[in-house]
């Protein structure tokens, strides 16, 4: 029988194993003894499937990279694309670069389904400079007229956060779908440009191209970071008008943007509208809630979120406790702290919690347990939470844990002239004038002077600011 003929069967034959006897490491192991033995590496259907069946059991690196790229056989173009595509969507996407360079190496034909999938590894590594290299490829190539070829590189940069960039791939791309423009809107979001975001988002429509739900979701964040109503009012128009479901992403994207500006009430009508909700669901409604000056609507919120067996997370931890505090709820607040504290929860406190509690019981001028609380922490306290105690003993004048805090913030921050301005007006009010020449002497020594700005109540505002869930 001839080679070829017994190479036919045998590949059938691996073939059918791939089928229905692949599910260990032995198993692959054992196919890729008999891929080398029977000379089957440039068998494209073979190795499709073998570098499949690698990938579904984590054996891309130890089993198919070694076979293909590490051999003396040059792999055909469409074995190293499987390779790519299989690694950009693996937890070792950093192998995709390597496999890319091997084909430069040995002039393994480039086509237009390689990039995308190479392009994709380099933007989840943000793999900037070895991206650039890449484009210049594409272009010397001449694929930046596929449309697929170039939201590839609108996602690459875009990921890297240079929308400069971005926007240039974009105004020189001569075929554009909807996919391009979510990827810059998604790219002006996630950089915090709202209004880029939303500018973008308008040329689109003016150019006659629909939203599909991915580019909803993410003008929907943009509106909801840019106060844009009447762009988000028509954005969920056009959701009804679509006949789009409202899962929980789109729907939990309208109840946020409605909560963010000032327009709980729509949200909690999209809420009774949705099927699935989850926590992050709950975490908007209460947020919103929280912001329309809703206190005791949040917090009951959160308390139903708990009764329909929806688990809280750190998050929603933040945003109630934080409710507590602009609404005053003293008990309450502890309540929920302790209920963290004792293990109710699937997590620990964490010092944003702790930063929470400390500001609630600063400003409900319980400052002996703040104090007790701050040292009690698990944590090194931040200057944030200095500060809530801080402001609440400075509005009570209690003289002797402002000083405390008032160094602590000096030690955290000693560049920051606030502070030293804080200790002094806090030393002239007790009459203790040689301990306010020795701050003044600090501040010389350290080559500090005091900004003429700034004053005592502007630096109390400042530290009531505490880290607040976003």
């Amino acid at each position: 029988m001839s080679a070829p003929r017994n190479r036919d069967i045998a590949a059938s034959r691996i073939l059918h194993l791939l089928t229905i006897r692949c599910k260990t490491s032995l198993h692959i192991h054992q196919i890729l003894a008999q891929l080398v033995l029977h000379n089957l590496r440039s068998n494209t259907t073979v190795a499709h499937r073998f570098i499949t069946a690698c990938h579904s059991l984590n054996l891309l690196s130890s089993a198919a990279l070694p076979l293909y790229v590490n051999s003396r056989t040059t792999p055909h173009t469409f074995v190293c694309n499987t390779l790519l595509k299989a690694f950009s969507h693996s937890s070792t996407p950093q192998k995709s670069p390597v496999i890319y360079s091997h084909m430069h190496r040995n002039s393994i034909p480039l086509n237009h389904y390689t990039f995308p999938f190479v392009l994709k590894a380099l933007a989840d590594l943000k793999l900037i400079k070895d991206g650039i290299s890449v484009h210049a490829q594409i272009v010397k190539l001449g694929y930046m007229n596929d449309v697929y070829v170039g939201n590839s590189l609108l996602n690459l940069y875009a990921a890297a956060g240079d929308m400069g960039f971005c926007g240039r791939v974009f105004d020189e791309m001569p075929l554009r779908d909807v996919v391009s423009w979510t990827v810059v809107i998604t790219g002006f979001k996630e950089a915090g440009r709202f209004d880029d975001a939303l500018i973008s988002f308008e040329r689109m429509r003016s150019e006659g191209v629909m939203p599909n739900q991915v580019t909803a979701v993410n003008a929907l964040a943009a509106c909801a970071g840019f106060g844009a109503l009447d762009l988000g009012v028509w954005i969920h128009d056009h959701v009804k008008r679509s006949w789009w479901e409202l899962d929980v992403i789109l729907g939990t994207s309208l109840i946020d943007m409605y909560g963010k500006c000032g327009r709980i009430e729509e949200g909690l009508r999209v809420f009774e509208e949705m099927g699935e909700k989850n926590v992050f669901t709950y975490n908007v409604i209460i947020k919103g809630l929280a912001l329309s000056k809703s206190g005791k609507e949040a917090v009951k919120w959160f308390f139903r979120m708990e009764e329909e067996g929806i688990q809280p997370d750190d998050v929603t931890l933040i945003t109630v406790l934080s409710t507590c505090v602009h609404s005053g709820f003293v008990h309450m607040g502890r309540q929920i702290f302790s209920s963290l504290v004792d293990g109710k929860y699937r997590f620990s406190p964490n010092v944003k919690h702790y930063g929470c509690m400390v500001d609630l019981l600063a400003r409900s001028k319980c400052l002996d347990e703040a104090f007790r609380l701050i040292k009690e922490m698990p944590f090194e306290p931040t200057v944030s939470i200095w500060g809530a105690l801080l402001a609440g003993c400075r509005a009570e004048a209690n003289f002797e844990l402002s000083e405390i805090a008032a160094w602590k913030l000096v030690e955290l921050e000693p560049k920051n002239c606030a502070y030293y301005v804080v200790l002094s007006n806090l030393y002239a009010e007790m009459g203790r004038w040689s301990d306010v020449e020795k701050v003044r002497q600090l501040m010389k020594d350290r080559g500090l002077k005091k900004d003429m700005g700034s004053s005592t109540v502007e630096l109390e505002n400042q530290a009531r600011l505490t880290q607040l869930v976003a």
